[in-house]
């Protein structure tokens, strides 16, 4: 395997790999996503770079039906989300000093794996019933409450919708700021910024190495936060399309029910922008997301750099050795 990794650093050409590789920064370190499988490299305290790796099939991939337009982006979103939140948990377990157990004399209890899963479902459920609450509930109670002080917002239904998206947008841009000024949050951005510029450099079929990643820039086409601005910017046209409700609460049911639809049509528009990123006309749609990303990535230093491309040789070598 070593030899193959020297392969991949001198001539990235030579392994006959081209595929779409995704990514997500986790603390200290960066998750890479190919194909078949899944890499988590972290920084310890000591310096060297600990590397988890493992087989990964997504549903589509298992069961070729569900790989239909829309559908596909429904499920490519759950699946990311409980990836992504077993690689943060993982890289902070090793950021805290945990080791994993080389060879366990005993599998574990099914007392512990229920409480393993059971730690990880409530962490997974309070991230989604915060997001529910701050972009959903939050964002419409405020504009039905706008709603009955100014009648045009009442007579002008886009203009509510229109309303809606901007304070979700205002809400996340905020938090997404704030979240840069803490330091531990902006080594995380600065990862992320490590994990598009190593990809970049996967892509335009150059020697992995700190010096070419460093040249590259650190906004990518694919990213989910862009994912992020496109859901928010897509909801106000939907929303637009489906009768108004009554009341606060049949809205806002109807609102939740039709996210997995706004998801799947996001997914479906992100894909097709980063193949066609070099059109004019795409390259003036997928703007607001790359200017987006001046806030979610920061510069990352060599060290983070080498983190994310350690991550990314892992996960091609593992698909030059399952091909």
């Amino acid at each position: 395997m070593e030899a193959l990794n020297q392969d991949i650093d001198n001539d990235p050409l030579r392994p006959k790999i081209d595929f779409a590789v995704g990514g997500q920064a986790v603390i200290e370190g960066v998750m890479m996503r190919s194909p078949n499988h899944i890499t988590i490299a972290v920084r310890k305290d000591d310096g060297s770079i600990k590397v988890k790796k493992r087989p990964y099939k997504t549903l589509t991939q298992r069961y070729k039906w569900l790989n239909l337009p829309i559908l596909r982006g429904i499920i490519n979103l759950f699946e990311m989300m409980i990836v992504g939140t077993e690689a943060i948990n993982y890289s902070a377990a090793q950021f805290e000093g945990e080791e994993e157990p080389q060879e366990p004399t005993k599998k574990p209890s099914r007392l512990a794996k229920l409480g393993q899963y059971s730690m990880f479902a409530l962490s997974f459920v309070f991230a989604i019933v915060l997001s529910i609450g701050l972009f959903k509930f939050l964002t419409l109670w405020i504009t039905t409450y706008l709603e009955t002080r100014f009648s045009y917002i009442s007579d002008h239904y886009i203009f509510f919708n229109l309303i809606d998206g901007v304070i979700k947008m205002s809400i996340f841009l905020t938090y997404i700021f704030l979240l840069s000024l803490i330091p531990n949050f902006r080594r995380i951005f600065e990862y992320h910024g490590a994990e598009h510029k190593s990809i970049f450099n996967y892509e335009h079929k150059k020697p992995l190495n700190v010096e070419n990643a460093r040249n590259e820039i650190r906004f990518h086409p694919r990213c989910g936060t862009s994912f992020i601005l496109i859901v928010f910017v897509l909801s106000i046209l939907v929303y637009t399309f489906i009768p108004k409700q009554p009341d606060f609460w049949a809205n806002l049911a109807v609102r939740l029910a039709a996210l997995p639809l706004i998801a799947g049509i996001a997914y479906e528009y992100l894909k097709m922008s980063a193949k066609y990123a070099n059109k004019t006309f795409v390259k003036a749609l997928i703007a607001p997301g790359l200017w987006f990303q001046r806030l979610t990535t920061k510069e990352p230093d060599e060290k983070q750099l080498a983190v994310g491309l350690e991550s990314l040789k892992e996960a091609l070598v593992l698909e030059q050795y399952h091909r």
